[in-house]
């Protein structure tokens, strides 16, 4: 079986990318992580890419002040990579129409919560467990999606159901609802992996 080639696209520490890496070493999932794309220069993502000798690619409206521009980058990074599947974790900018065409069918994201509850533009990271709990809901989650556009609109490929408990706090519960969500990510990469396809929630 051919390993899994993985591009990713984040904004931040680059925990999720980390949970990538991880589960590659140890030989939980067959794959490689490809490149990694950031907008910001000093995201975590691009150090631990750096460390662990993967290519980096610093692309942002400072790079790429037209926006147009800017998408058409990504698009030539993301070619010369040649990935199988691009993940969208924790990218905090907009995906352009040229890197969705690219990535159409293969580039996914996951996202905290049960969607389609708790989705779309501001509904990220603690915004989404404030919700959950603020809501007085019993249940949260994690959603593995295909990116189609609009934040969080994207087909679901898979979803795992997280108690919110009594006590919880958005610490607590975002705590939880992360391990299970990279596990999950991780999870679906490995059917890709094995497969060649997604498996689409009806």
């Amino acid at each position: 079986m051919k390993p899994l080639r993985i591009a990713v696209l984040a904004s931040g520490e680059g925990l999720t990318l980390q949970a990538l890496l991880d589960a590659i070493a140890r030989g939980e999932l067959q794959a490689s992580v490809v490149l990694v794309v950031s907008n910001n220069a000093d995201s975590g993502a691009l150090r631990r890419a750096a460390a662990h000798g993967v290519a980096g690619a610093y692309l942002s409206a400072a790079t790429h002040p037209d926006p147009v521009a800017l998408d058409a980058a990504i698009v030539a990074a993301l070619q010369s990579a040649s990935p199988d599947v691009v993940v969208t974790a924790g990218y905090m900018k907009r995906i352009g129409p040229q890197v969705l065409a690219f990535g159409k069918d293969r580039m996914i994201n996951v996202h905290p919560s049960l969607l389609p509850k708790y989705g779309g533009q501001g509904m990220y990271d603690r915004h989404v467990h404030a919700a959950v709990l603020a809501s007085g809901g019993t249940e949260s989650g994690a959603t593995v999606h295909f990116v189609e556009g609009d934040y969080d609109s994207g087909r679901r490929i898979a979803q795992v159901r997280v108690p919110v408990l009594p006590d919880d706090t958005v610490e607590t519960l975002a705590e939880r609802v992360k391990q299970r969500e990279r596990a999950l990510l991780i999870d679906v990469l490995r059917t890709r992996a094995e497969r060649g396809e997604f498996d689409v929630l009806q």
